[in-house]
């Protein structure tokens, strides 16, 4: 993981009632009336992949496509009159306001949702189907970090209650009703969960389950998976307390937070003992988008793929029970382009090249005869300008039939007259190709 912190030192939260298993109990009798438990699915081709018995548990499946609409609804539904009449402000990537959305609708409360300007037109859409005539949407900010500051500026001004996305005791509690269906869910089998994988943005999910499972089922590890692109959780915990990071990869937009928030990481801290947190790339996730929707039908965003895609990384005994929270399934189709070619560069498919053929009548023809193998495609070529009059090299993009195509590529690149470089993920050359 790159340091891409800040140095500003994290402000010491309010210390707080501790969650407990009851408190999550009573927020399940609250919201059951409007929310109605999701499938807990097994997985044969993980369960056949890893060696365990893997459970999907399908927050994909709620009326707003999120766990989010747990917490949100568990938090407005418990404003005072005075409250509701002054109406709500929420900031959200999208699932979180949707939540609100839904909630304001249901309980007919006035509501101003605050998103960044990368939120996916799916999500936007849905958060007006939700909310209908009770919320006003608002496009504000390159990221959440911004549309949450526009948010609160409006709270201070117009008295409006501001509905937390993470860091709040409500939110957190109506989050961890995920995990007391889980543990009902396996209970009905008669089947214990030896992990549960978590993924994690701002921390409000994984403080709700974890709180849960401490008092329940202790014995139980939890696994929290965030992006390589915004490990906010990591910087956290090598920082002892939250940290703004400097930048985000925005990719996984359900979890592209720059600082954990300061309630959920109070209650990790005090729980480090049975969590273990990794990072995965977004390459990563795009793979286990495919594989979810080409297998089990399963349509999940990207921060909805986090946890299968850490199982990858994990190392679990024969036959435990494992189980992996696919969050969130508000992916708009028109992201599929990125997110195949994303998978294609994680798995070695897909490469990059600036190559500089000599001004010799044929040379075309002997990169395509000579240098690409049978089972290698172009999938890009363009001549790159150097100035108003002068054609410089060309980008080729190339697609090889299996990642071990690579170095005979490479060596037959070598060995040519023709001048090839490979760019590299990572590199400001590379930047502009995804």
């Amino acid at each position: 993981m790159s340091d891409t912190r800040t140095h500003d030192v994290a402000q010491s939260s309010a210390k707080v009632e501790p969650i407990r298993a009851a408190d999550v109990q009573l927020a399940q009798a609250r919201i059951s009336s409007v929310i109605a438990p999701t499938p807990l699915q097994y997985c044969p081709r993980l369960s056949e992949e890893h060696g365990v018995e893997v459970y999907l548990k399908r927050e994909d499946l709620q009326d707003v496509r999120s766990y989010k609409i747990r917490g949100a609804y568990n938090s407005v539904s418990q404003l005072t009159p005075e409250e509701r009449a002054a109406g709500v402000v929420a900031a959200s990537a999208g699932n979180h306001a949707q939540g609100v959305a839904y909630a304001c609708k249901q309980l007919d409360i006035q509501g101003r949702i605050y998103v960044p300007s990368k939120t996916p037109k799916q999500k936007r859409d849905r958060i007006k189907v939700h909310g209908g005539d009770n919320v006003e949407l608002m496009v504000i900010g390159a990221n959440f970090d911004e549309a949450a500051a526009a948010a609160r500026a409006d709270a201070a001004e117009s008295g409006a209650t501001v509905v937390e996305p993470f860091d709040n005791r409500n939110t957190i509690i109506g989050q961890g009703t995920v995990a007391a269906e889980i543990l009902s869910q396996l209970t009905s089998l008669g089947k214990s969960a030896d992990s549960v994988v978590v993924p994690v943005g701002g921390g409000g999910l994984l403080a709700g389950v974890t709180s849960y499972f401490a008092d329940m089922a202790p014995r139980t590890a939890i696994i929290g998976v965030e992006p390589s692109g915004a490990a906010s959780l990591q910087a956290a915990l090598a920082n002892d307390g939250p940290i703004t990071l400097d930048d985000v990869d925005p990719f996984v937009d359900g979890a592209a937070v720059k600082r954990l928030g300061a309630l959920p990481y109070e209650i990790i801290e005090k729980n480090l003992g049975r969590l273990h947190i990794l990072d995965v790339s977004e390459g990563a996730v795009c793979t286990e988008m495919l594989e979810l929707y080409q297998n089990e039908g399963i349509i999940a965003e990207p921060a909805g793929a986090l946890s299968v895609a850490g199982l990858h990384d994990l190392n679990f005994a024969a036959g435990e029970v494992v189980v992996c929270i696919i969050s969130g399934g508000n992916n708009d189709v028109l992201r599929y382009g990125e997110v195949m070619e994303r998978s294609l560069v994680h798995r070695g498919l897909k490469h990059y090249f600036l190559v500089n053929f000599p001004q010799e009548p044929g040379q075309l023809r002997h990169f395509l005869e000579k240098i690409l193998g049978p089972d290698d495609d172009i999938t890009r070529f363009e001549y790159l300008k150097r100035n108003n009059r002068e054609t410089g090299a060309a980008l080729v993009g190339l697609e090889l039939g299996t990642a071990a195509d690579l170095d005979p590529l490479l060596e037959r690149m070598a060995n040519s007259r023709i001048d090839c470089q490979q760019l590299h993920p990572g590199t400001p050359e590379y930047s502009f190709l995804i």
